[in-house]
Parts: C-alpha cells; structure tokens; sequence
C-alpha cells in the first residue's frame, strides 16, 4: 500500500481474510432486493420479508455451512461466522433470525445432539424446520443454573414430561417463538426418579404443519420492541406436554430406556459449564457482527464528515468538519478501535477453528486453552458490543441531525444492535466470568509452585514493577516513547496482572475472614468486571499489534501501526485516573498522551476516506444517500 498514491487494495486484500470469497459472495447477496428492506413497513410485513430474505439464504447454502457435508453443509463454524460477520453489513433483522435458526437452534441440535438428532440438520439448514433455542426465562434471564422449567422423566410411559411451574418460568424472549418457529431447543431440569440432575436440553415439538400450537404448548408475541421488529420474538409455557427420551440432546448425559441417568461427564458442575461452553461461537459471532455494525455507522459518518463544510477562518471557505480536532477526536479513535477489534475477532475466530478441529482429531485442547478460549470470547463480546453503541452515537452526533435521517441506517442501527449488550449473555456477567477464569488459573498457578518458585514468581513480578515504575520510564514523554508498540503493550499487561492481584488480595481476606464466596465475590463485583474488560482490552490490543506485523509491506503495516497506536493511547486517555492512581504515569506524561492522541487524530484524518473504505462495505449495502 502506497499511501502516496492511494493504492489501498493490498490492506484491504488483507482485512477481507481469510474467506474472502465468501464474503464477496455475501455482500452481492445483501444487494439483492430480497435482502434489502423498506425504512417504513408494518411489522407483519418486516416479518414475512425476513423470512423471504433467509429463504434465500438458506437456499444459497449459507444457514448448513457449519453442519456436517452429510447435513449439505462444509463442516466449517469459521466460514459460518464469517457469513454472519458479512451480513450484519446488512439489516440487523435478517442477521439476527439467521443467527437464531442456523446457530442457535441448529447450533444446538449439532452440538448436544448425537446421531439421531444431527438427521434433523438438513432440513434446519433448508428452513424446511424452523425451530428456537428457549433458554431464558422470564424469572432468571442470564442465570440459567436457576433454570426452572422442569422434564421429569415418565418410567410407565418411558418419556419425558415438560412443564412450566408457574407463569414467571416461561421461556422469554425467544426468536422464532411468536411465528415461525415448530419446534424448540428447550433448556430444563432433568428430574429422574426424583434427583434433580441440572439443566439439560431436550427437543420439544410446538407447532402442527398448520402453524397451530400443539396440545399443552402456550405461546405469546413480544410485541413491537425497541429494535429487531422483523424478528418474531415470543413466551412459550409447556402443561406436561410430553416428548420421547430420544429428544433428550444426549451428547454429555443421557437416560436409558430402563430410566438410569448417566453421563460421561462426572461432575455436575463440569457438565454444567461443559453444555454452556456450546455458546461460545454465538458469543464471538455477536462479537462480529458488533464490529461489522460500527463499521457501517463510522463509515457513513467519515464520508459525510469529509463532505460537509461547517466553519472556517474569517473571509475564507468553511472547512470539512473532519478537519475539526474535536471531530477527529469523536470520529477517528473508534475508527481506531474498530480495527483492533476487527483483527482481535479474527484471531478468535481462528482460535475456535483450531479448537475444533484438534477435537475432530480427538487430540482435544487442554483445559487451560479451552479456559482461556472461552474467557476471550466473552470478553470480546462485552468490549465490542459496548464499542458498538458507543460508535453508533459519536456517528450520530458527527452528522447532526443528517444523522437522524432514517436513510443513513445510523437510528435503525442503534436500536437494532442495542441488544448485544444483553444477547449470548450480559455484558457486565461476562465480564465476571472472565475475571473468575483468570482467578482460576491464578490460584491454579500459585497452588503449583514450591515456595522457592513462591518467592522467584513474586521476585520476577516485583522486578517488572520497578522496571516500569522506574521514574525515568513514567515521566518519559518522547514521541519515539509513547508510540512504542512494546510501551503500549506493557501498560495494557501491567493493567491487567495489577487488577488481577489486586481482586485475588481483595477476595482472599474477605474470604479469610469468613465472609461466604458470593457475598465476597458481590462486594468485589465492580472490581471483576474492571478485570475482565482490563484482559479484553490487552487481548485486542496484543492482536492488533500481531496484525500489524503481519501486514503486506510496504505501506499496510506503516498505516496500521499509527491506527494500533492511537488505539492504544486513547485507550490509556479513558482510563488515566487508574494510571495516575497505580503510578504508572505522571501527570506531565497523562497530558503528553493526551497531546499525542490529538496529533495522531490530525494524521489519521489525512487517510480517514481510505481507512473506511478498506473495510470493503459496497455502496448499495452502505446505503446512506445523504451521506454520499
């Protein structure tokens, strides 16, 4: 990439990887009228074009790629993320309802499901079976261990009987539930002979091929939301409706005809944590498409900031309002960061395929990668659907009120993608989860060493303290300094070993002096959630630095450092109280990095147009008239 001569395709080659061809074919796809839908239309009709524009999706192949090549798909969860990743280019309705037949509720039937249930994959990925993944509940939302739907096994009938206690343990907003959908992944406590044996998943039937609810099945519409109006959301209630113990999605636990419970899996709690780990690719794909939806907001916002004029020195022209710093400052940074979560999304995406595919192989990770697997994609969820929002808004306001015009995507997109903060779990519950991984792997780290390895590991640490608190290092305010990628990159790991030690210091004394686990972890709580948005942050981070060593030379990798860089140091900027407070930096170095992120804004504006155009978004799937 020549940034002389605008020679941009070679970054943008390198962004669209891998599965690029894929991509191209998705977005001809999104330039469909099928795929297109009106700004104004009723709900019932947003619904049935939906439901028209997935037919064509799965009629392209696209809703099986993750399913076996039995089931007519490629065996490939990486490129099925990537055809999620490309269509959240597109309206958010479609995204999300291909998202809950082909991954959600075919995603589970693939995952838990054994043999005889992968026979239904076919027709899940042909939509000749609509079917749902009813998991929440109206009572417990992201608690699923509290689960109260019950399937109590029958020994005269030999089947199980699924029942909703009571109004408050009805399934909740559940997609494809209010229409569509004709049967479900249902999420219940299995009782056998009386033991409660924990949430586990069984096939319940709701609909007859005339799309009414079958016996004992009770189903109601949300209603219009604030966003996702294309997507049939609805409640669902069961009265001792009976399904066979083949439904029961056997792969970690199953019942016998004689009615025996069993599992491979010993630990209750395991196979728990085992079952919620088939979440994972739903968490990065949501991760994915968070990104691919700020990038058409802050696509549309750059292109109209570098079009219109607003203010100027007296006598003479107004200047492009990208030329403002405070613009720059409300623009270019979350450009800046959409590229580091772009490549971090990527990384785990590869991340997942490999964990896949060592299974297929039964060479399966060790629990740590897995572990560590899990925790990145929660994480990244949690950072990248916040960064969203946050993106969505400063294009909004970038565009005054032309960003209010429903033409320009920016509204339906702030309502639409506003539920990724809570979808494939809560933001701030993610985040704890994180925290409590790295915990885990903390005591585990402790609990292995001798006490020379003790005093060495705590040697080594403070070692590290004192080389990066060395005065000379936090009162440093060079340029050659503070755009040092290795400078970034410490900042960002020594954020997050302190808050880890920090939170483990904390919990222990509660802990020692007799204060119950969740009572300790509760008043610690908005510490682990600083931690796990700390390991997002440096985990984004560490991939866009890696990316930028891999970049095609020369002019790609020149071009990504500046933007890693400025991503790096707005970040330290949003949190300079914590590094004043840690000592990590002086006050003349907080306003060095403050000046330094404004003189980066000055010198990524010069080739803002191309940094979003790169991201390879075609204009007719852009839409944005007003923009243009």
């Amino acid at each position: 990439m020549n940034r002389a001569s605008g020679d941009f395709a070679p970054l943008r080659e390198f962004i669209a990887a891998p599965h690029r061809e894929l991509r191209t074919r998705v977005l001809e796809l999104l330039q469909e009228q099928d795929l297109q839908i009106p700004l104004e239309v009723s709900r019932a009709e947003y619904r049935d074009r939906v439901l028209k524009a997935l037919r064509r999706l799965a009629e392209k192949g696209l809703g099986a790629m993750a399913y076996p090549e039995e089931a007519g798909g490629e065996g490939s969860p990486a490129r099925s993320i990537a055809v999620f990743e490309t269509l959240a280019f597109g309206d958010t309705s479609i995204l999300v309802k291909f998202g809950v037949q082909f991954g959600l509720w075919g995603g589970s039937v693939h995952q838990l499901g054994t043999e005889r249930h992968r026979s239904l994959l076919r027709d899940i990925g042909s939509l000749e079976l609509p079917g749902c993944y009813a998991m929440t509940e109206i009572d417990h939302g992201s608690n699923v261990r509290e689960l109260e739907t019950t399937a109590t096994w029958d020994p005269d009938g030999r089947e199980f009987v699924i029942h909703t206690p009571h109004e408050g343990a009805g399934k909740e907003w559940i997609g494809n539930a209010a229409l569509h959908g004709r049967m479900a992944t249902v999420f219940a406590r299995l009782v056998v002979d009386g033991t409660d044996h924990g949430v586990h998943a069984l096939l319940v039937p709701l609909r007859d091929d005339q799309g009414g609810a079958l016996p004992g099945v009770r189903i109601q519409d949300n209603g219009p939301k604030a966003g996702l109006n294309g997507v049939d959301n609805g409640r669902i209630w069961f009265d001792q409706v009976r399904v066979p113990r083949e439904n029961l999605l056997d792969r970690f636990a199953g019942v016998s005809d004689e009615g025996r419970y069993a599992s491979p899996i010993e630990s209750p709690n395991r196979r728990f944590f085992t079952m919620l780990g088939t979440l994972v690719a739903g968490r990065i794909s949501i991760a994915a498409a968070s990104v691919s939806a700020a990038k058409v907001g802050l696509a549309v916002a750059v292109r109209y900031s570098l079009k219109r004029r607003q203010f100027g020195p007296d006598g003479a022209p107004e200047v492009p309002l990208l030329d403002h710093p405070s613009h720059q400052r409300l623009l270019l940074p979350a450009v800046a960061d959409t590229y580091a979560l772009h490549f971090a999304t990527r990384e785990l995406v590869a991340r997942y395929d490999r964990m896949l595919q060592a299974r297929r192989q039964r060479h399966p990770l060790p629990d740590d990668a897995t572990r560590e697997l899990e925790a990145a994609a929660a994480g990244l969820k949690a950072v990248a659907s916040w960064h969203c929002a946050g993106s969505l808004q400063a294009a909004r306001e970038a565009m005054g009120g032309r960003g209010f015009h429903g033409e320009n995507r920016i509204g339906r997109l702030r309502s639409d993608t506003d539920i990724f903060a809570t979808f494939e779990g809560a933001n701030t519950v993610l985040l704890q989860l994180v925290a409590r991984s790295l915990l885990s792997q903390f005591r585990e780290d402790m609990g292995d060493l001798t006490f020379m390895g003790m005093l060495r590991y705590l040697a080594d640490r403070a070692g590290t303290r004192v080389s990066e608190l060395n005065p000379v290092v936090t009162r440093r305010t060079d340029r050659d300094h503070l755009l040092d990628p290795d400078f970034h990159a410490a900042a960002y790991r020594y954020r997050e070993e302190r808050l880890l030690t920090s939170a483990a210091r904390r919990l222990k004394a509660r802990l020692d002096d007799g204060i119950e686990p969740f009572a300790a972890f509760t008043q610690c709580q908005d510490h682990l959630v600083e931690l796990g948005r700390a390991h997002a942050q440096r985990i984004t981070l560490e991939a866009f630095q890696e990316a930028v060593a891999r970049a095609p030379a020369p002019g790609a990798s020149e071009f990504l450092r500046e933007l890693a860089a400025l991503h790096a140091l707005a970040g330290m900027e949003a949190r300079m109280a914590w590094f004043l407070e840690a000592g990590y930096v002086d006050p003349p170095k907080s306003r060095a990095i403050r000046r330094q992120v404004t003189a980066l804004c000055g010198e990524v504006r010069e080739t803002a147009l191309e940094a979003v155009n790169a991201w390879g978004i075609p204009d007719p799937v852009l839409g944005a008239p007003d923009a243009l």
